[in-house]
């Protein structure tokens, strides 16, 4: 028996009904399957005229997947990594920069949980809020704003 062969537009509906994806990684999934003859560009359009495919609901998502874990600086670079530039871009930094000191917090909390008692064990604690990709400030502030041992 023959395979069924699967259009390129049922392909891009059947990844978005998954989850959101960008323009950019939409167009490269699809070029695997793509043949001669077959335009992504006009399929991709289809998609974002339909409403189907959209940057703005792409990039709401990541960020809402990946604020709990990550910082700015990671969460950006990422967003980037996927097309993501210019206005839209910079209207994520500034909602993103009001809660990262919060969110620092948070992700010091559940891995550690306690202060550090040494200037080694301090260090070890930013490298990885730093490696999570959260700014300076956010870091010292984490770190400064650790919850005292109770007495």
């Amino acid at each position: 028996m023959a395979k069924l062969k699967i259009s390129l537009k049922a392909r891009a509906l059947r990844y978005l009904s998954m989850r959101e994806h960008s323009r950019l990684e939409l167009a490269r999934k699809l070029s695997r399957y793509a043949e001669e003859g077959d335009d992504i560009e006009a399929v991709l359009d289809f998609l974002e005229a339909a409403k189907f495919l959209s940057q703005t609901r792409f990039s709401e998502s990541l960020v809402h997947r990946r604020s709990a874990r990550f910082g700015n600086s990671r969460i950006l670079s990422e967003l980037q990594s996927h097309g993501i530039q210019g206005e839209a871009l910079s209207g994520i930094k500034v909602t993103l920069a009001d809660g990262e000191v919060a969110r620092a917090r948070e992700v010091w909390q559940r891995k550690f949980g306690e202060p550090p008692v040494d200037a080694a064990e301090r260090a070890k604690q930013m490298r990885f809020l730093q490696q999570r990709g959260f700014s300076h400030k956010a870091i010292r502030a984490a770190l400064a704003g650790a919850p005292e041992d109770k007495e």
